[in-house]
């Protein structure tokens, strides 16, 4: 990338690039591995020091479609995937249930277990094998960021050298700001909704073993989840936070013992790993766009995690926002028409993944007697209807298209 000031300063103090990336983890290094295909100069911008994820525990759900987008960017990491081939979903305590199977679709999984820092590195690993027009910056805080007719320029905050003996820039022109730093703390363009929820999350180990099925299990407390991931299960336990608590503070003898309580008889633990929590919210950015910027992932939607949706979400939306900026004849990265077609052509997923989502949260997320019933005729329907459970399988994994 050639580096050239914006104005009269020195070209240590400014660089100019056609995309800036801001958020190196898993869905901006994904936007930055398939602009790759083009010529455009990106930026990647990262707060946090270089390969900050290495030590990172969270499990990420991966649908199979995004193994398809992640095969098409080289940055598939077989050997660290644990696949789901089925998925058994029940509520304790009422009847109905359905089960989800690979087979039905002609697929080799449903999706996928892996970890956060697995991902995280093959992407890392592949950027700097295959895109030689990508420069990283880390240890970097944007100030602010102005636009005007020609460039967005992001100010920065004094960061680490992009390079030994290279100089770090204060200053970075860019035709495109792609915000994918994650979920914000406040900010008024962000609607807020709090489930007034916590997620207990932890690894336990399972007797029999998984057998590659996933469960989603519908509680009192509020949905659970186990997902396979090696030879252990990944929990995501949703519960009041005060129950939350209670749990952190348990030795790991009750904690199992609650978790076999909530959880049934189809299944024992024997084992858990350290466990965490946090606040479950939903957050939702109305407007995708602003002069020259746009955000995407957590930036732009974060959602709850029952039925694993928002990583997947994301990386839709790196992909398709990939495919516009390349298939964009302007030469202008922040082309205004061009980024207006493609939130258009993200409002279905989008809105469909949210309200899908926030649904099943809604319905399933408390013990009302008339919605333990309401929800077990569901879980009957799904299993009796085959067209019913196709449609709700298909938006699992492929969003609300169903592609490919």
């Amino acid at each position: 990338m050639t580096e050239q000031p914006s104005d009269s300063k020195s070209a240590s103090d400014a660089i100019s690039v056609d995309v800036a990336i801001i958020g190196a983890g898993p869905v901006g290094m994904s936007l930055a591995l398939a602009l790759a295909a083009g010529t455009q100069r990106v930026l990647l911008l990262d707060s946090r020091p270089h390969a900050a994820w290495a030590s990172d525990p969270r499990a990420l759900a991966l649908a199979h479609g995004s193994r398809q987008l992640l095969e098409s960017l080289g940055a598939w990491n077989a050997a660290a995937a644990t696949s789901i081939d089925t998925i058994h979903v029940s509520q304790r305590g009422g009847f109905g249930r359905t089960l989800i199977e690979a087979r039905d679709y002609g697929i080799p999984a449903l999706g996928y277990v892996m970890r956060y820092r697995d991902l995280a590195a093959t992407l890392d690993a592949r950027i700097d094998t295959r895109v030689k027009a990508t420069q990283r910056l880390h240890n970097c805080t944007v100030l602010g960021i102005t636009a005007d007719s020609e460039a967005a320029e992001i100010m920065l905050a004094a960061p680490a050298p992009m390079a030994a003996g290279a100089a770090a820039p204060r200053r970075v022109r860019a035709g495109l700001v792609v915000h994918a730093e994650g979920t914000p703390a406040s900010d008024p363009a962000v609607r807020v909704y709090d489930y007034r929820q916590h997620a207990v999350v932890a690894e336990v180990r399972p007797v029999p073993g998984h057998q590659q099925r996933a469960w989603e299990r519908f509680t009192p407390d509020g949905p659970l989840a186990l997902l396979p991931l090696a030879q252990d299960y990944s929990l995501v336990f949703t519960m009041p936070p005060e129950k939350a608590a209670h749990l952190l503070a348990l030795d790991e003898g009750a904690f199992l013992t609650a978790l076999r309580a909530q959880f049934g008889s189809r299944l024992d633990f024997v084992a858990s790993g350290p466990r965490a929590s946090f606040p479950l919210a939903l957050r939702v950015r109305e407007q995708l766009l602003g002069p020259r910027q746009v955000w995407i992932g957590n930036a732009a939607q974060s959602l709850h995690p029952v039925s694993g949706q928002g990583f997947n979400l994301g990386l839709r939306d790196a992909w398709e926002l990939a495919a516009a900026l390349l298939a964009n004849r302007s030469g202008d990265a922040g082309d205004a028409a061009n980024l207006a077609a493609y939130a258009r052509a993200r409002r279905l997923d989008r809105r469909g993944s949210i309200a899908f989502t926030d649904g099943i949260v809604r319905v399933f997320g408390n013990d009302l007697a008339p919605l333990r019933i309401t929800r077990g005729l569901g879980l009957l329907a799904l299993d009796v209807l085959p067209p019913l459970r196709h449609f709700v399988a298909r938006r699992m994994i492929w969003g609300a298209r169903a592609w490919p």
